[in-house]
């Protein structure tokens, strides 16, 4: 049987909310969903679009009464909107989010409420596109994307359940797993690739042939610096907040690349060739297109 919410709560209404807000739509999941946002243009955008059915200017006004409260919001802002509507929520209200860094929230959350709800189950989908805000969202966006959720100590296990439930509703594969383990897991396979993407077009960017660089890019450039056009402000907050994970992955990173820079500079064609097929064997044999 399919979870049903008389009322949702989705603060944050940008690419992934207003997604997970028209696929509750799209699959009957809720009666009513309330919207909040800093930015009252895209309150009214959301609102027209239907992607939400009202807005409050409130954090406490838009949580007041809701079964389900989304919060797909930077990662950054979630000790604030934490605070916000600690004083709002019902013993029985369920909360997830969409962050791409699970133990900040879950840390946020108990600087917040003292003791961590039985309703809170934080999640994340492992989906999106470059593009960013409501005009962007689109009700398949997690159709066969995987989402998981690192439930906490306190989480009981009907909100673990009624949460896992509405992602499966919307199309996707839920899987569990410790916060910790999510954010090392997310920082190698998320964060590193964003970092490199982001850090390459900064480099070119700078080179006195920047103009030409990029005029003459081939689509292995375009598909690898792709997620360069991801939201800055977004992934600066990744960074902050997943700060171990991604320093960890990014030095391990640094000494594989050394290693490469060395066999290039010393025309070791062996030791080339073996880094080489070992990537494409790696690759070939655990991702699918």
């Amino acid at each position: 049987m399919k979870p049903f919410f008389n009322r949702v709560a989705m603060i944050g209404v940008g690419l992934i909310g207003g997604s997970l807000a028209r696929g509750l739509k799209k699959h009957g999941l809720c009666n009513t969903i309330t919207g909040y946002a800093r930015s009252v243009q895209e309150l009214e955008k959301a609102v027209e679009l239907g992607v939400i059915d009202d807005y409050a200017s409130s954090v406490k006004d838009t949580v007041k009464n809701a079964d389900l409260i989304i919060l797909a919001i930077p990662m950054s802002a979630f000790e604030s909107v934490f605070n916000e509507m600690s004083a709002s929520i019902g013993s029985e209200t369920l909360i997830t989010d969409v962050g791409s860094a699970k133990a900040s929230v879950i840390e946020a959350a108990k600087k917040a409420f003292g003791k961590l709800p039985s309703g809170l189950v934080p999640g994340h989908p492992i989906a999106g596109t470059e593009k960013s805000g409501v005009e962007a969202s689109f009700d398949g966006l997690f159709e066969n994307r995987r989402v998981i959720l690192t439930p906490t100590e306190n989480s009981s296990e009907n909100a673990v359940e009624q949460v896992r439930q509405m992602w499966q509703q919307v199309g996707a594969e839920v899987v569990l797993m410790t916060a910790d383990h999510h954010d090392q897991v997310l920082a190698a396979t998320s964060h590193l690739p964003h970092v490199l993407a982001f850090s390459l077009v900064e480099t070119l960017g700078k080179m006195h042939e920047s103009s030409e660089i990029f005029r003459y890019a081939a689509g292995g450039f375009r598909d690898f610096t792709r997620i360069a056009s991801s939201d800055p402000t977004m992934w600066r907050d990744i960074c902050l907040h997943n700060k171990s994970a991604i320093l960890s992955v990014l030095k391990k990173y640094e000494r594989h690349l050394k290693t490469l820079e060395l066999a290039i500079e010393a025309q070791d064609e062996q030791a080339i060739n073996d880094i080489f097929v070992r990537a494409k064997a790696a690759r070939d044999e655990n991702v699918v297109d």
